[in-house]
């Protein structure tokens, strides 16, 4: 998927896609939110799709990961059919270019290629505005993850 300010979204296949995806996390997640980098990186990370988006000359402009099967079932309420959208992160010279629309949309495409019926995601409240407009719905509380307010969405495919 290619977007239109010279950039690409792919799935990171290798290691060294893997580490560009773990480095945008740090930088927005635990640089620039304070969230604990131990909160971060977890055991689903080894088994996630992630997904990468990168500028012309290589440098890592986005990433976001989705879970499936055992890895998503605490996420979305033991629904097999429903795949985890998380750790969405773009950085911050890349905000506004679309990055952000063209990794959910990967996403979606790898939870569509896997069979996966919706995806569910946990989004920070700050965010709602922007899933909403790719047409998921918020549902359940108000929570608070890595102490930021997050809400629950769903988007069927």
């Amino acid at each position: 998927m290619s977007g239109p300010l010279g950039y690409a979204v792919r799935t990171a296949e290798d290691p060294a896609d893997r580490e560009a995806c773990f480095a945008v996390r740090k930088e927005v997640f635990v640089g620039e939110q304070g969230v604990p980098e131990d909160l971060e990186y977890d055991a689903h990370d080894a088994d996630a799709v992630h997904v990468l988006a990168v500028r012309e000359d290589g440098l890592p402009l986005g990433t976001g990961r989705l879970l499936y099967g055992e890895a998503a079932a605490a996420r979305t309420g033991g629904d097999p059919s429903v795949g985890s959208l998380g750790r969405l992160a773009v950085t911050r010279e890349a905000r506004g270019l679309g990055v952000g629309v063209a990794l959910v949309r990967a996403v979606e495409e790898a939870a569509r290629a896997r069979g996966l019926a919706a995806v569910d995601l946990h989004a920070q409240t700050q965010a709602l505005g922007f899933y909403e407009r790719l047409g998921y719905a918020a549902y359940g509380p108000e929570d608070m993850e890595a102490g930021i307010p997050h809400r629950s969405m769903r988007r069927s495919l």
